[in-house]
């Protein structure tokens, strides 16, 4: 017999009680359609009588087995059957039917917990939460008790949307499953921990990063998303405009000194670093970083996660670098006086040298480092540049539409009369590809300040960060805001957007 196509395979489930996932893949088959008295499956050995004969004594009738390639019945089954196959309403309503409540007091209820967390609806709602955060492109989860309820929010496009959130009498189990699954210790609930989980989501590999934290109703605890098919190794992709490429592009071919990136967390600033470095990577060049967390693995850099727990921290780590003889140095950030110092006398002795720092503009990276005692004959002489950039949320392009903005919005803008009239306006109004946001997908805004003669003069007088801002304009420098305003005008985001991650 002729196998069977991939498109005859059916589209809905077909209900049967109590059959098994693992079965259904063991024994290599799928159900196609169920009549009154005869089922029709699917299978890879078709003459399997052992399996047929099972099939026909748990649902009283005969069974039809047609042959099928053993790829498409896989992909049929967890199709219609896998996880992916549920929606969380449905699993949380299984999970609330079948998973008792527990409230945890003390160390004996923790074998119980364990049972509950290793129960089946317990585990595909987890595993179904997660999944659909990966394929909403979510770059956080965050599982968050209270009083009455027990709320579960993604970060999507850098904003928290709230999705299906189980009932809170099952919150204990729901956290001890993250906590089994990243190898935590499910029987500390006074303290933070961190772990790391890695899954297998299709064919992707995915990472992920979690830390709990006890509040007054219970452990809230966050997943960091960290795919690696979400990296953009483009600096024009990242938001990089062609004025900015070209001297980011000649900054970062110099052979020695110290770049930094600034912005707070979320900012995009580890994307801007690993783009920079993958673009510099060479087999001439030893690249290595020093990171809390690694978060993407780059081919051919020498990547090392510090380790503050037994003293491995950014100061030690960056002395010990430098014994290896580097050429490019990216150390993850730069929190402290030592750190700060070590970096300096790198660039100063032959090595180009990235790292980053909260602040929110770049002209407050100079006032930063020289809070923190550097000396400041040692920063004028070592600091090429310092690139600040926040992340914006880009207008979706399947319902993108010209628009003129609200008076109130266009106040905000400062610019002149003349200026806005020029400008164009868009916004998305709402469609399925976008979930009704009217956005899709996020870019970079970015200011930079090149360190010259002029900036180098301030610096060696210890300005205030209004005064280096001020000298930086005068030589040509745009601000976060101004960039923003041509990616407005541009038709890529909104003024509302701009204004939501920039000062005036």
């Amino acid at each position: 017999m002729i196998p069977l196509n991939s498109s005859e395979y059916p589209r809905e489930a077909v209900a049967l009680d109590n059959l098994s996932l693992k079965y259904m893949k063991q024994a290599g088959f799928v159900p196609l359609s169920l009549t009154d008295d005869t089922l029709k499956v699917a299978m890879a050995e078709p003459d399997d009588l052992t399996t047929i004969k099972s099939l026909e004594l748990a649902y009283g009738c005969r069974v039809s087995a047609l042959p099928g390639h053993i790829d498409d019945i896989m992909e049929a089954v967890e199709r219609l059957y896998g996880i992916n196959s549920k929606s969380i309403d449905s699993i949380i309503e299984e999970a609330d039917k079948d998973i008792e409540e527990i409230i945890p007091h003390g160390d004996e209820d923790v074998d119980h917990l364990r049972d509950l967390a290793q129960e089946a609806p317990i585990i595909r709602l987890v595993n179904r939460l997660i999944v659909k955060a990966v394929e909403m492109k979510a770059s956080d989860i965050h599982f968050e008790p209270f009083e009455h309820r027990f709320r579960v929010r993604y970060r999507l496009d850098g904003l928290l949307q709230e999705v299906e959130s189980p009932p809170s009498r099952l919150q204990s189990a729901i956290i001890s499953r993250i906590k089994i699954m990243a190898k935590l210790d499910i029987s500390e609930r006074r303290r933070p921990q961190d772990g790391r989980i890695k899954l297998k989501i299709g064919d992707r590999e995915i990472d992920f990063r979690i830390s709990t934290i006890p509040t007054h109703y219970g452990e809230s605890l966050v997943l960091r998303i960290l795919d690696r098919e979400s990296l953009i190794l483009d600096l024009t992709l990242l938001g990089f405009p062609q004025y900015l490429l070209k001297e980011w592009e000649d900054l970062i071919s110099h052979p020695y000194g110290m770049i930094l990136v600034t912005g707070p967390t979320g900012s995009g600033k580890t994307s801007t670093l690993y783009t920079t470095l993958d673009k510099i990577n060479s087999p001439a060049y030893k690249i290595m970083t020093l990171e809390d967390p690694i978060e993407y693995q780059l081919d051919g850099i020498n990547q090392i996660q510090v380790n503050p727990k037994i003293g491995f921290n950014f100061a030690n780590g960056l002395r010990s670098i430098v014994r290896q003889d580097p050429d490019i140095i990216l150390v993850g950030e730069i929190r402290d006086h030592e750190t700060a110092q070590i970096a300096i006398q790198s660039a100063l002795t032959g090595h180009l040298l990235f790292s980053t720092l909260h602040t929110n503009d770049a002209a407050g990276a100079i006032t930063r480092l020289l809070d923190m005692k550097v000396e400041n004959f040692l920063l004028s002489s070592t600091l090429l540049g310092i690139l600040a950039q926040r992340l914006v949320r880009v207008i979706c392009p399947d319902c993108k539409e010209k628009i003129t903005p609200e008076d109130k919005l266009l106040r905000a803008m400062k610019l002149s009369r003349a200026e806005i009239d020029k400008m164009s306006f868009y916004q998305g109004k709402g469609c399925d590809e976008c979930r009704h946001t009217g956005f899709k997908g996020r870019i970079a805004i970015f200011e930079f300040l090149a360190v010259n003669d002029i900036i180098r003069r301030e610096i060696h007088k210890e300005s205030s960060t209004d005064t280096i801002k001020q000298a930086a304009l005068e030589n040509g420098m745009l601000t976060l805001r101004q960039d923003g305003w041509k990616k407005v005008n541009n038709g890529i985001t909104t003024v509302s957007e701009v204004l939501r991650v920039t000062i005036g």
